[in-house]
């Protein structure tokens, strides 16, 4: 086995061998097998390393990491979606695709016209042309982390709602039921949210763009509190934010 293997991430904290196992010869170590360099992006290898850390709450790691993408590997934040869609349309070429993916428990992005309840059907979302309101390019119907999980596209936009939301320190996990958001408390609940995120921020091969909502005051389920200290988290960490005129190629 890998050694990076007993990292948290992985383990969540428990152990997957004893000394015992490690005694008996049961267990060989072997760093060449951790495959350390991502082939999803081939414009860079710090994708997932930026994401994991940006999540993790390890800001200056993020933000050095992302001094090295952005040459290579465009990431912007915007609070405006038809400036987000926008971009998308601009900056692909020829077949390139592009597309909106959220998290599944993103129930409150209703109001900006993604339904996350609403089951895209993956053969015409991820390969359909232009022409045709099923396909990824109409950005209508949104992806979430278990129809894109493996698969990626060129182009994306993850659209953040408040299920994921930070709070100055660290991250509020919630689940909406009902009417109201609840409290995450379990823990194998909270490690798959959290995935849910790492995932949809690695789905791109080329560029992304995140967008999220500004909120509204007379809605309580979503308060701009919910958002604003996630996007200006994102902000500290070195994102900039999505010019109308960006081109994002270098």
């Amino acid at each position: 086995m890998s050694s990076k293997l007993t990292d948290h991430e992985y383990t969540q904290g428990r152990p997957l061998f004893d000394d015992g196992d490690m005694a008996s010869g049961r267990i060989f170590i072997d760093d060449d097998l951790h495959l350390s360099v991502s082939v999803r992006s081939f414009r860079s290898e710090n994708v997932a390393a930026f994401v994991k850390s940006m999540l993790d709450v390890d800001e200056p790691t993020a933000t050095r990491l992302y001094e090295t993408l952005i040459k290579t590997y465009p990431i912007y934040l915007t609070r405006d979606l038809s400036k987000a869609k926008e971009w998308l349309r601009s900056i692909a070429r020829g077949s390139e695709r592009y597309g909106v993916v959220a998290s599944s428990g993103a129930l409150r992005l209703k109001p900006y016209g993604f339904n996350v309840k609403a089951s895209i059907e993956p053969k015409n979302w991820f390969l359909n042309d232009k022409n045709d309101i099923r396909s990824s390019y109409y950005m209508e119907d949104v992806a979430s982390e278990f129809d894109i999980q493996g698969l990626e596209l060129d182009w994306t936009c993850v659209a953040w709602d408040a299920d994921l939301r930070f709070n100055g320190n660290d991250w509020i996990l919630k689940s909406f039921r009902g009417t109201s958001w609840q409290d995450v408390n379990d823990a194998d609940a909270r490690y798959y949210l959290k995935n849910a995120y790492r995932v949809l921020l690695t789905r791109a091969r080329q560029g992304m763009v995140i967008f999220i909502p500004h909120g509204d005051g007379i809605d309580p389920t979503r308060h701009p509190d919910f958002y604003d200290k996630t996007y200006e988290y994102l902000l500290s960490v070195g994102i900039r934010e999505l010019a109308r005129n960006e081109d994002g190629r270098h």
